[in-house]
Formats: structure tokens, C-alpha cells, sequence
């Protein structure tokens, strides 16, 4: 009986051996917590399954001396990844949606979409500034973004500070306010300071009528082989309802505008008695001149895993099939709408102009 027994141990221990998803991600510190994080649902949701992180490096973590918006790559921090997913060396990455191209390349797509942490930006200040608000910092302190969205908005806000340029990762980002003396204060994400755990670290918290935030901020996402069935099904139970429905206006807005990080566009969205409320803006280089107006919808915030038809195509490059696909298309006309009155009243033109100039930087 022992000799059985045995043989059925070690045939569970080849299944179990065999049933290993592996996961990409990026190196920096930041990410492995937000890979860690998911990770750590997907194990309570499946403990037959084991999971091995894969970290690499990408063109965004390896050109540092260069803002983000002249670079000219769309993809800076997901083209290693999504090869390592082509080859069939990771079965699912998990990014930042915000990092994430509204036009992924072929055979890719968003399989699930974590809830969202806060969306909002938030200030680091300088040891000597702590306690101080942009609005009461000195003249002409010079505050470091890596963001042309967040450098228009607050230029517009602040007239009295400047803006510059300040890359790497959060840790980086850090180190330099703390120990060079060239910068007075740094904008950050909020949610990726509350992630690594400095939430000691934010001196304030700017809200939409001070900064509105990037498409997708503060949502993570999880990208997959378009055509892998299996690993679609296992990360779709991921999908926050609410987050999703959000993110699909967002994308749909900065889609339409042909917005990326070579242009300052901005939004803002919130779900309430069944309306989604979406807010969007855009600016030229240095604030002067904007443009933003609101709209809404009737969506039905549904119950998660309601059944929707198998067979729907992706939307901005997510795939839900365990969301009611009308609601999925009401936040994506949402989005589609509100660019177009933006773009009818003008916008084109703020956005060509910002497009020639950090071009021409």
C-alpha cells in the first residue's frame, strides 16, 4: 500500500511541480510591491497554483537622463515585458495602468484591472519646507515632476514656482530631494508612496481643482496573451467593477484626444447613483491656455461576475467578460464623447502646438 501511496504523492507532486504562472514585472521597488500585491490574491483565490516572479529591466528604468515625454517611445515601461510575454517566458505582467498605451500592440491585452488606490498627486517636501504648501512655498522654488500633465497644471496654479525635470524611480526621486539642494518639493503619485509605505513622506495631497490625475492612476493592471483563454479566465476574477468602468471613460478620452505623455491631458472620474461623472482637461506646455468640461452617464454598476457574452473584443485594450458588456460601452462612449466636445471647441490645436514644442525641446 506504501508503494501506492507513493506513487500518488510524487504524481501530485509533478502535477503541482507543473502548475507554476509566472509573472513579469518590473525591477524597481515599487513594482515588485504591486506584483507582490496581486500575487498575494491570486495565491488566497488559488493555492493549487504556484507563482514564480520573473523582474527585468526596461528602456524607462534604463534612460534616466531624459524626460519621459522625449523619449518618444509609447511603450518605455512595458516593450520588455510584453516580448517576455510573446515568448511565452511569463504568462501575465503586472503594471501600472497608467504606464499602459490605450492602443496595445497585437496579440496583448489588459485582463484585469485591481481596484484603485488614490488616484491624486502628492507633494514631497524638503526636510527645511516640511510643513509648508506649494501655494506658501518661496518664490521661484523649483519643484521636480517627471510629468508635462502635472508641470502645465501646477505652472497655471502656482505662477511663482518653477518646474523641472526630475527622473527615476521612487526611491531615486527621494534620495535627490533629500540630498541635493536643487529642488524644494517633488509631485508624486499618492498611491505609489502609500504602496512602499511613506505616507509619512506626503505634505499634501493635490486635489482635482489643483492637479486632475493621469488615465489610469492609482489602478493596476494586469496584461495577458489576447488569445490565452485559461490565463484570462484565472485573472478575470481581479476586475474591480467600479475601477474598471472608470478606467475604460478614462482611456477612452486620452484614445480619442490621441493624448500621451508628450502632451499635458488630464482627468477626473467618480461613480455616483448610478451616474459616472468624467472630467477632462488639456493644456499647452506652460498652462496658459486649457480647455476642460464634465459629462456623464447612466451606468449600471453591476454585481462582479455577472456572465456577458463570450465572445466580446477588448475595449482600450481590456478585456472584461465577466462585466455586463453595455456598461463597458456606455463608459467607453462616455469617454469618446467628452473628447469630441473638447476637440469641436478646440482642443486640437492646444495639443498639436504643446506636441511641436516638447518636440522641439
Amino acid at each position: 500500500m506504501s508503494g501506492n501511496g507513493d506513487a500518488a504523492a510524487t504524481a501530485e507532486e509533478n502535477s503541482s511541480k507543473m502548475r507554476v504562472i509566472r509573472v513579469g514585472t518590473r525591477k524597481s521597488q515599487l513594482a515588485r510591491i504591486q506584483t507582490d500585491s496581486v500575487v498575494a490574491t491570486l495565491k488566497a483565490l488559488y493555492p493549487g497554483l504556484q507563482f514564480e516572479i520573473i523582474a527585468m529591466s526596461t528602456t524607462g528604468d534604463k534612460i534616466l537622463d531624459t524626460a519621459l515625454s522625449k523619449i518618444g517611445e509609447k511603450s518605455l515601461f512595458t516593450k520588455e515585458l510584453e516580448h517576455a510575454l510573446e515568448r511565452n517566458e511569463v504568462d501575465l505582467v503586472v503594471h501600472s495602468l497608467k504606464d499602459l498605451p490605450t492602443v496595445l500592440p497585437p496579440g496583448f491585452t489588459i485582463g484585469a484591472i485591481c481596484k484603485r488606490e488614490s488616484p491624486y498627486d502628492a507633494v514631497v517636501f524638503h526636510p527645511k519646507f516640511v510643513g509648508k504648501t506649494l501655494e506658501t512655498l518661496p518664490e521661484k522654488s523649483v519643484v521636480g515632476t517627471s510629468s508635462l500633465r502635472r508641470a502645465a497644471q501646477l505652472q497655471r496654479k502656482f505662477p511663482h514656482l518653477e518646474f523641472k525635470s526630475i527622473r527615476g524611480n521612487l526611491n531615486t526621486r527621494l534620495r535627490k530631494l533629500d540630498e541635493l539642494q536643487e529642488f524644494s518639493a517633488i509631485i508624486l503619485a499618492a498611491a505609489g508612496l502609500q504602496r512602499m509605505g511613506w505616507q509619512n513622506r506626503v505634505g499634501q495631497i493635490l486635489h482635482p481643482e489643483e492637479c486632475m490625475y493621469a488615465v489610469g492612476q492609482g489602478a493596476l493592471g494586469v496584461e495577458v496573451r489576447a488569445k490565452d483563454q485559461d490565463i484570462l479566465d484565472l485573472v478575470g476574477v481581479l476586475h474591480d467593477p467600479e475601477t474598471l468602468l472608470r478606467c475604460i471613460a478614462e482611456r477612452a478620452f486620452l484614445r480619442h484626444l490621441e493624448g500621451g505623455c508628450s502632451v499635458p491631458v488630464a482627468v477626473h472620474t467618480a461613480m455616483k447613483d448610478g451616474q459616472l461623472y468624467l472630467t477632462g482637461g488639456v493644456w499647452s506646455l506652460n498652462g496658459a491656455d486649457s480647455m476642460q468640461e464634465t459629462m456623464q452617464a447612466t451606468i449600471h454598476v453591476p454585481a462582479q461576475h455577472e456572465d456577458g457574452p463570450e465572445d466580446d473584443p477588448q475595449l482600450v485594450g481590456i478585456t472584461a467578460r465577466n462585466i455586463p458588456r453595455r456598461a463597458q460601452l456606455a463608459a467607453e462612449s462616455l469617454g469618446i464623447s467628452l473628447a469630441t466636445l473638447l476637440l469641436n471647441k478646440g482642443a486640437k490645436n492646444i495639443l498639436d502646438v504643446a506636441r511641436q514644442l516638447n518636440d522641439a525641446h
